[in-house]
């Protein structure tokens, strides 16, 4: 089942005095924060919404100042919180591409009926995603790297939570 919210960010530390934080985007694009009014931070167990008041660029980061957190004490108690959005808020995607949100969890299995794992992480690289497909069964964990590329991956099922891939030669060995 798809998620109601969607990661878009971490709040990695405060900057300054005036109650602003540094925000690593888990996003594609950290221009899109640009149009948000606000974002839900996940807080003391509970979705809070923050309107947010200016978005600037630092490095790899984001800044933000949020409306009501006017300190470094105030903006401190968020800390290392998730920030999100509705789902509806989010950019469509292209076709044959996916929110990290919904492939973490998802069965993989091959083009012959094998399961694989599950998907526990992506990373990106220069030219493609990869998934990393943790297999738990048997006494040792073990980690399967599958590129996100055409040639491999058959079929991806949001609704169903599974993936087909077809391994290359090499990938499961």
């Amino acid at each position: 089942m798809k998620n109601k919210q969607i990661e878009i960010g971490k709040i990695i530390n405060t900057h300054g005095i005036r109650g602003e934080v540094k925000v690593l985007p888990l996003t594609d694009d950290p221009t899109r924060y640009e149009d948000l009014d606000w974002v839900y931070v996940k807080h003391e167990g509970r979705m809070e919404k923050m309107y947010i008041k200016s978005v600037r660029y630092q490095k790899n980061n984001l800044i933000i100042k949020f409306d009501g957190i006017d300190s470094i004490d105030d903006a401190q108690k968020f800390r290392d919180k998730m920030l999100l959005i509705d789902r509806e808020m989010a950019v469509p995607l292209p076709k044959d591409t996916y929110f990290i949100c919904d492939l973490i969890g998802m069965e993989v299995r091959t083009h012959t009926g094998e399961i694989l794992g599950n998907i526990n992480d992506v990373f990106k690289t220069g030219s493609n995603d990869v998934y990393v497909v943790r297999n738990t069964e048997g006494v040792r964990v073990r980690d399967i790297l599958v590129p996100a590329i055409k040639d491999v991956i058959v079929e991806v099922n949001i609704d169903d939570n599974y993936m087909i891939i077809k391994p290359l030669e090499g990938l499961i060995d």
